[in-house]
């Protein structure tokens, strides 16, 4: 991995096997330090996660020929032991070669059949024509833990666009397939028709040969979303467990009371990962996905992130019966940046996801093993924010850093009443005072505070009972003034006789990630500070609003660098 470093210097990156040696400068301060990033160039979405042999593998769309999307891409590939430390492999997993993907190899996913004991990659080619087609490709040692080299089936393309149902030029991201109860395989593939989202339905006896049925199709199309991208369905238990359930190992009875699926899909016009919770059903005459939640474009839409987490993709860990979720975070910055950097383009820390107790929403959460890397904790117990007060978190590198903190509420019947069009309309929320909150975190902050990423809650009552609010506010993230400082923000209802309330977040360099209310609702973001980097990062706990909040326990730790390896 190219260190970081102050000095304003430039090394060549040497890699095997035709990749361009690039130019990368080492003054790199909003390069990360935990985060999965290549040493170089364009990264986007995380294609085929998958455990297999003991080894972690990422495969990922990429462009070998510089730090912006490219009109050939590739499936880069790395491996890890444990998710957190990795080995950037010198070949590439996939590349344009043949009539079916030679203008480009763009997301899928991958399966792994037990009984032939070996994966398989599904992955979309833009072909002579420039239509989407469905490729299979499998590994040509399956023996070798890392699979290193990956070869195309004769047959490809096995699944063409259906006439007449979708756009030839927007029908890509198979899914992971998984099987029903009769044997067969099934697979989704993301397609669009004017305006419409659609999920399109195939099976298989073979993994080769692939059915289009019209009874079972659209699988699931919505209005408005526009292209369906990076489908992602995969069973859930509502049992009230973290453990995750194997996508094709399990008997998809549709009278099970303790299984749930989760339709999830990258909402092109939106940027944004939406899911469906639901019950699936395919023993019936009509295969069909039946959600007990829909997706309207309101507040109340379920969303895996409300920031720049998009392109998300799961797999089931079966080492630890957990399912985890990857997802690619963009830059904000400008095309120039990304070009001088070298690079664009992060995945977000991978979580394990789980159903919670009510069986309504999902719950994500940092793997485990990002916990290797915490040093130099510090801890706060029982301090009073009062109002309009700061607290610096001292002793930690706060330009990498992991921070757990419980906050004690106030009792919630002075909560002022929410009004929805205020909310959405200010900008600076974070420093306007209300009577329970903003209070939270001042991340990545110059020491005079001119610089800050505020991530807060606020707490409201409402016609049905108190919601609370959630925001990153990149207002003052930069002096810089040619980036786009977004506020993030989502409100969801909590229990009147909560006491507590919780907030994690990453901070790493240029990103932060935060989990309130224990994983409930997620805020992905990227920020590029002139003044807050490195050592001159800073942390502070605040509270803006005119009641007292209490920090019944803080622990935050400095991060210490991951291992990016090449071979």
């Amino acid at each position: 991995m190219e260190p970081n470093s102050s000095e304003n210097t430039s090394s060549s990156i040497i890699i095997n096997n035709g990749i361009k040696n690039i130019m990368v400068p080492q003054n790199q301060p909003y390069r990360t330090c935990y985060h999965f990033q290549p040493q170089q160039n364009w990264m986007n979405d995380p294609n085929g996660p998958m455990y297999y042999k003991g080894v972690y593998h990422l495969l990922y769309q990429y462009n070998p020929d510089g730090a912006t999307f490219g009109e050939k891409m590739v499936w880069a590939h790395s491996v890890s032991y444990d998710l957190i430390n990795w080995i950037h492999l010198n070949h590439h997993a996939l590349q344009p070669s043949h009539h079916y993907d030679i203008h480009g190899c763009f997301s899928g996913s991958t399966t792994i059949l037990h009984q032939q004991e070996q994966p398989f990659i599904l992955y979309t080619g833009f072909d002579e024509k420039k239509h989407q087609v469905q490729n299979l490709a499998m590994p040509k040692n399956p023996q070798d833990p890392f699979l290193r080299k990956w070869i195309k089936h004769p047959q490809n393309p096995i699944i063409t666009p259906p006439i007449g149902l979708v756009e030839e030029e927007n029908f890509r991201d198979p899914t992971t397939a998984w099987k029903g109860s009769d044997g067969k395989w099934r697979v989704i593939v993301g397609a669009r028709d004017g305006d419409i989202g659609k999920a399109i339905l195939y099976h298989s006896d073979d993994f080769v040969n692939w059915e289009f049925n019209p009874n079972n199709n659209p699988f699931c199309e919505i209005d408005g979303i526009g292209m369906c991208e990076c489908p992602d369905f995969f069973p859930v238990s509502i049992d009230g467990t973290k453990h995750g359930v194997h996508d094709y190992d399990y008997d998809y009875d549709s009278s099970s009371s303790v299984i749930r699926h989760v339709l999830k899909i990258s909402y092109q016009n939106k940027q944004q990962e939406y899911y469906l919770i639901g019950k699936y059903d395919c023993d019936g005459e009509k295969e069909k996905f039946v959600p007990e939640n829909k997706i309207r474009g309101t507040s109340l839409d379920l969303k895996l992130d409300h920031g720049e987490f998009y392109a998300s993709k799961s797999f089931f860990d079966h080492a630890k019966r957990r399912r985890v979720i990857w997802g690619w975070v963009k830059e904000l910055d400008t095309e120039q940046d990304d070009i001088h950097k070298g690079w664009a383009g992060l995945q977000a820390i991978p979580r394990q996801v789980w159903v919670d107790e009510n069986g309504k929403w999902l719950i994500q959460w940092p793997i485990e093993e990002l916990e290797r890397l915490r040093e130099n904790q510090v801890s706060i117990v029982g301090h009073k924010l009062v109002a309009g007060s700061t607290l610096q978190v001292s002793g930690i590198t706060a330009s990498q850093a992991d921070v757990e903190v419980v906050f004690e509420l106030p009792e919630l019947e002075s909560a002022e009443w929410l009004d929805s069009k205020e909310v959405c309309s200010d900008k600076e929320y974070a420093s306007k005072s209300g009577i329970i909150g903003p209070f939270g975190l001042l991340a990545l902050a110059s020491k005079d505070l001119t610089e800050q990423t505020a991530i807060f809650f606020r707490i409201y009552r409402t016609p049905n009972g108190f919601a609370c609010l959630m925001c990153t506010d990149l207002t003052r993230s930069s002096l810089r003034q040619d980036l786009l400082k977004t506020t993030y923000a989502t409100i969801f209802g909590i229990d009147p006789n909560l006491k507590t309330i919780s907030l994690r977040t990453l901070i790493d360099r240029s990103i932060i990630e935060s989990f309130g209310e224990k994983g409930r609702v997620c805020i992905t973001n990227r920020v590029y500070p002139l003044l807050a980097t490195e050592k001159d990062a800073h942390l502070f706990l605040f509270n803006n609003g005119k009641h007292n909040v209490c920090i019944s326990l803080l622990n935050a730790w400095s991060m210490k660098q991951a291992d990016f390896l090449q071979q």
